[in-house]
């Protein structure tokens, strides 16, 4: 495989001479960097998680004077008193278990593995099948151990821990994880699922998930965040994602955020397409009191083809910030990204979204939509896509709309006996419809459903 320079498309703007409000710092010390007395752990994991750490001590607080959070304020946070969970923690707090309706399958009738990961450690199961075919299929702490070698193949090679204050907080400090990787040719039938079950407050999650689909390889992978609500407290989750696809290899990840709704949710994401592979990616977010995620579809190798399918329904105070690129990075591929939310209450969501060209990639299709319904007057959407292209030879259309229910259509449904709530979960079932399409797991479509249900009251 070609190694390829990285781009980094930067959304700079001029500061307007005042100094935002920081937030404060974390109360995390280098001595929580997993591996650094460990002589079983390879160098080169080593290095890395010593140079995140460094990064992370020198990189500011991201606050609104920088333009990819200048909607985003994290004043609110209460950095100081995140811990990572201890021995002490789960003699004393008894947290619970996650619900056994998120442990079963969504994607298809059954699980070719599993793995749930608490603040106890991590449960991992694995068909022998698959096992049988070279399949890895592992928390993170395992992999580092037993596959350092490919391990390292992936790890910080996509997303890197100069990206950001959270980026390399993840990269330094992660915990926990997962880590995938399917050999040359091998097919996986049954789809792989992970949870990652973050209970209690004052506590950080901190995780970094590896999938590497290799040359030809095929797989289905569904990962789900999540927590109960807390009523009072806060609780902290950052984490990675970096994913390579291979040459001519085909990937489905399927990702969930349902975290409770006192959470505070950061993670860098990136996928890696290589030549004639493809990615089909849909992300639902319905949970956390803050959310903010970059994520990027790096098409590498000619020929590659990306699509980025994104639902999100947020109600109460619920702030859910999604940042986007889809870089075209090599000739003749093809991208395609539509995000569809809905607000009620007081929420806020925000999308920013960018489709990169760079010089040489003729012949690329890029597009980006994001639709957003609002559903109550003090409920806000911002919507900001945008195209920055360095060839001449290409087809990219991007667009964006905010608006409310339509008063004619709740009138029609109204006129035909349908009581007014009932009209409006209706609408808004069938503005969720291009999305639902996407999806070919019933499972998935009957979360988001339900989902639908419960923030429609």
């Amino acid at each position: 495989m070609v190694e390829r320079e990285r781009v980094v498309i930067s959304r700079s703007r001029g500061g307007d001479g005042r100094q935002a409000a920081i937030a404060q710092e974390f109360s995390f010390t280098s001595d929580l960097v997993r591996g650094l007395a460990d002589d079983n752990i390879a160098e080169a994991i080593r290095s890395y998680r010593l140079r995140a750490w460094v990064l992370f001590e020198r990189l500011p607080m991201p606050t609104t004077n920088d333009e990819p959070w200048r909607r985003t304020d994290l004043r609110g946070m209460n950095s100081g008193v995140f811990r990572l969970p201890s021995q002490v923690d789960l003699e004393r707090l008894r947290l619970p278990e996650p619900p056994e309706n998120l442990l079963r399958p969504l994607a298809g009738e059954a699980h070719g593995g599993q793995i749930v990961i608490t603040a106890h450690g991590a449960r991992v199961e694995l068909d022998d099948s698959l096992r049988q075919k070279g399949v890895i299929f592992t928390d993170l702490r395992t992999a580092e151990h037993e596959y350092p070698h490919l391990v390292e193949h992936v790890l910080g090679q996509i997303v890197h821990p100069e990206e950001g204050k959270f980026a390399a907080l993840a990269g330094a400090l992660a915990q926990t994880g997962v880590f995938i990787y399917i050999p040359p040719g091998v097919q996986v039938e049954k789809p792989l699922h992970s949870i990652l079950w973050g209970a209690g407050v004052n506590l950080a999650y901190i995780d970094h998930i590896l999938v590497w689909v290799d040359r030809g390889a095929s797989l289905t992978y569904v990962h789900e965040s999540a927590s109960h609500t807390e009523a009072d407290g806060q609780a902290f989750h950052a984490g990675i994602v970096e994913i390579l696809v291979d040459e001519g290899a085909n990937f489905r990840f399927v990702e969930l955020q349902s975290w409770g709704e006192h959470v505070w949710n950061f993670s860098h994401e990136r996928v890696r397409v290589e030549r004639e592979a493809n990615l089909d990616w849909i992300f639902g977010a319905i949970g956390s009191h803050l959310t903010k995620n970059f994520s990027e579809l790096d098409l590498a190798g000619q020929g590659a083809s990306g699509r980025m399918s994104g639902f999100y329904f947020t109600d109460g105070v619920q702030h859910l910030d999604h940042d986007t690129q889809q870089n075209h990075l090599a000739p003749h591929t093809t991208s395609d990204l539509l995000f569809k939310g809905a607000l009620r209450d007081k929420s806020r969501s925000v999308w920013q979204g960018m489709i990169y060209v760079a010089p040489g990639a003729q012949k690329t299709d890029g597009y980006q939509a994001n639709r957003n319904l609002v559903l109550s007057k003090q409920a806000r959407a911002d919507s900001i896509p945008g195209l920055e292209i360095m060839a001449d030879d290409v087809r990219c259309t991007h667009g964006a709309t905010v608006g409310k229910i339509d008063a004619d259509q709740v009138f029609y449904l109204r006129s035909r006996g349908i009581p007014y709530r009932e009209a409006e979960r209706l609408i808004v079932e069938g503005f969720f419809d291009p999305i639902m399409q996407r999806i070919p797991f019933e499972g998935v479509r009957t979360r988001f459903q339900d989902a639908i249900m419960d923030k429609m009251g």
